[in-house]
Formats: C-alpha cells, sequence, structure tokens
C-alpha cells in the first residue's frame, strides 16, 4: 500500500482540536492498515517523527430509511502522537 492510501483524511472535531497543542493528531485510516504503516505513512507524508500509535476500529451505525436497516460502513481511527524534538504539522497549525 501506498502513503496516501493509508491516510484517508484527518479527523476534525472538538476531541481532535483539544489534542493539538500536544502533537497528537487524528486520521481515519484504512481498514486493513497496522500501526506499523500508519506510522510510516505518517512520517513520510508530513515528514515528522511519531513516537507512538494508537488504532481504534469504529463500528458502523444502524440507519433505516423507509422501512429497511442497514448499517454504515466500518472505518479505522489512528491516534497519532509525534516526539517532542518533532515538528508540528503544517495543516493542523493553521485550524489551532
Amino acid at each position: 500500500m501506498n502513503a496516501y492510501d493509508v491516510i484517508i483524511k484527518p479527523v476534525l472535531t472538538e476531541k481532535a482540536y483539544d489534542d493539538i497543542p500536544n502533537k497528537k493528531y487524528c486520521f481515519f485510516v484504512h481498514v486493513d492498515a497496522t500501526r506499523t504503516d500508519v506510522k510510516e505513512a505518517i512520517e513520510t507524508i508530513f515528514d515528522v517523527k511519531v513516537e507512538k500509535v494508537n488504532i481504534v476500529n469504529v463500528r458502523g451505525k444502524v440507519k433505516s430509511e423507509r422501512g429497511t436497516t442497514g448499517r454504515t460502513a466500518a472505518r479505522k481511527k489512528a491516534f497519532v502522537r509525534l516526539t517532542d524534538k518533532s515538528k508540528s504539522i503544517p495543516f493542523f497549525d493553521s485550524l489551532n
């Protein structure tokens, strides 16, 4: 997998915004991605040093429409913490 295939998009929620000053970032990642894949992808794309990666599997929500029920797609989130000596990610600096 390419580094750009692993990282889908950043998560922009209030909880994610609160951790930006501590160099903790949240991303939606490919469902088959491992911690090592995510670490290598972040380091390649943003040219930073990753200290720790936590991954959370998010189950799809149950939705109903016109009498039928189904689920939205399951996703995977990665919480990435950078080292203290590493620079921050410029995209998130403009949001804070």
